[in-house]
């Protein structure tokens, strides 16, 4: 017995000092490696460490140097310079889930083809690490990681896990090319949902702090968000730049505030914009809400031609459209003022009072194909309850046609400017004034034009100038039928012969200052030549008492011969007799 005795406890004896020599080859290089080369070759994944590490003084943790995991032939999931794992008798009956496991000095993959973990802990804890998100929908990059995730059960193409509270902090991220510093993160996962309680950055030389929410189906709740002292240039249109907002299924805002932000693009920028957005919900291209509202003011707008300086906008929303408060502006010298509604019924714009004064502008080069261009979906229909204009300068330079009109004014009721998403004059009534204009190279003074318009006809009741030594009167129609049957009749008095050689009709062979009366109809359409359409008939007299009468036909003019009055006979010389 004495013999059985001595030969177990030599046996413990050996079998401890297997147990130790394993114990301290573990942590040489041999050991690693062999251990690394064996994991490998008999399972799924690739993991490689330089050491394993372990102290009497913390028995319960494990310390791998220069660790790197990955499924074969995949990019590596982690790339790590120590790994401290963290043991509790939880191993007894579930070896691979840690106490803890502490990441250090390294990059973790968030990619969905990435290996899944086969461990878990009850905590993950991230110290001076690196994110990198390819393959997804968030373009993530992160450096100087540091935080936790508790509890830590990660799953094939989610590294995080279903279920987890999160708090982080990064040094500076990237996420979809929008780079951010000193980013902290507070928050949960629960299958699919990601609530950030607390979001917090430096962004574009401003910050940014709010809290959000993103629903299973890839929605997201901004319950608020607060963006300050924003200095941003971009690379992409204003509609580009705008665009990953319309990429979501659903986005949510509860609060938005905007302080003092500076945003710049190839054609437009925004300088010192204050913005408070409330209630809105944006979805599939469209938007509602129920008592939200957006005010907005900047020092400068700028978007094409567009120069906008001094905006401010002030807007309601309801299930029913958008109440326009109030919008006004400095633009090219002068003041734009209006209120009104934008109804979803119809997609129409009604403004109540529109006001406009001291603009000096000049038409851009496109205005006329900007004209025929059909309007968007959400703008079918613009009337202009109330409209006023007050010394006004507006200019084309076209070439073919310049004009000038100078000191205008006007005013009009009910005007329907645009209808069936399509500009014109559709209704309403309007007249202006000015006190000079040049068309063509033709001066005139104090031009004035009264018209109305119904859904068949615009007429133009009153058209009038005087010009250098006369003056000319007008009166005509314009159908609304898609050919534009145009009928014109015009009187001048006193006025040159030549008046009407630089608006497009023949030289006539008759010169001087007269009378002329012009009777003219055409189609005037925007994708046919109008001459082919023109019949007129033209009668002119000067002060000779010349006169010339011309008739035009399909455009082309057959001319009568001017009468020229006879001469005045000279009345008889008396003889007187001859003296005795």
């Amino acid at each position: 017995m004495k013999f059985i005795g001595k030969l177990l406890l030599w046996l413990l004896i050996a079998l401890l000092l297997v147990a130790l020599a394993f114990y301290f080859l573990l942590q040489t290089r041999w050991g690693a490696r062999e251990v690394s080369g064996w994991i490998s070759s008999n399972t799924q994944y690739h993991i490689a460490f330089d050491a394993m590490d372990h102290r009497f003084s913390s028995p319960s943790h494990i310390l791998l140097k220069n660790v790197t995991f990955g499924r074969d032939g995949k990019p590596a999931t982690l790339v790590a310079k120590a790994v401290d794992i963290g043991l509790s008798s939880r191993q007894l009956t579930d070896p691979l889930h840690a106490d803890t496991i502490t990441l250090q000095d390294g990059t973790l993959n968030l990619s969905p083809s990435a290996a899944p973990f086969p461990f878990e802990a009850d905590t993950l804890q991230l110290s001076n690490m690196a994110f990198n998100s390819p393959e997804t929908n968030w373009d993530l990059s992160a450096q100087r990681v540091t935080g936790g995730v508790s509890p830590w059960v990660p799953e094939a193409g989610n590294v995080l896990g279903k279920q987890a509270q999160i708090q982080m902090s990064a040094g500076s991220m990237t996420l979809n090319d929008l780079p951010a510093t000193n980013v902290l993160v507070q928050g949960n996962i629960d299958n699919g949902v990601v609530t950030l309680s607390t979001l917090g950055a430096d962004i574009a030389r401003g910050s940014l702090t709010g809290n959000a929410k993103r629903n299973a189906d890839g929605s997201w709740q901004v319950n608020s968000l607060r963006l300050t002292d924003i200095r941003m240039q971009s690379d992409k249109s204003l509609a580009d730049f705008f665009a990953p907002l319309t990429t979501v299924p659903s986005l949510t805002i509860g609060s938005l505030e905007v302080t003092d932000a500076r945003l710049q693009g190839p054609d437009w920028a925004i300088a010192d914009l204050d913005l408070s957005l409330r209630n809105l919900t944006l979805s599939h291209g469209g938007w509602n809400s129920d008592g939200g509202r957006l005010s907005m003011n900047a020092d400068e707008f700028i978007y094409g031609s567009l120069h906008l300086i001094d905006p401010i906008f002030n807007a309601a929303f309801s299930p029913q459209g958008v109440a326009l408060r109030q919008f006004t502006s400095r633009w090219e010298g002068g003041m734009v003022r209006t209120s009104g509604n934008w109804l979803r019924n119809g997609n129409a714009l009604v403004l109540d009072d529109t006001a406009i004064a001291g603009l000096e502008y000049t038409l851009p080069e496109n205005w006329k194909q900007l004209w025929m261009d059909p309007l968007p979906a959400w703008l079918q229909s613009v009337t202009l309850s109330k409209f006023t204009a007050s010394r006004n300068l507006v200019i084309d330079i076209d070439p073919a046609f310049p004009w000038q009109i100078t000191s205008l004014d006007g005013y009009g009721d009910n005007l329907q400017v645009a209808k069936n998403g399509s500009w014109g004059v559709w209704g309403g009534h309007a007249a202006l004034n000015a006190a000079a204009a040049t068309f063509n190279r033709v001066d005139v003074r104090r031009p004035s034009l009264k018209l109305a318009a119904n859904g068949s006809t615009v007429n133009i009741t009153e058209l009038s100038a005087f010009t250098e030594k006369g003056i000319i009167e007008a009166s005509g129609a314009v159908s609304q039928l898609p050919q534009r049957q145009t009928a014109i009749n015009l009187n001048g008095r006193g006025v040159p012969l030549d008046l009407l050689q630089q608006w497009g009709w023949p030289v006539l062979p008759i010169g001087g200052d007269g009378n002329l009366q012009l009777r003219a109809s055409g189609s005037v359409q925007a994708n046919a030549p109008l001459k082919p359409t023109v019949n007129a008939q033209l009668h002119a007299v000067n002060m000779s008492k010349q006169e010339v009468t011309q008739t035009m036909s399909n455009g082309e003019v057959s001319t009568a011969q001017p009468v020229v009055p006879a001469p005045t006979e000279a009345a008889p010389v008396p003889v007187s007799p001859p003296q005795p």
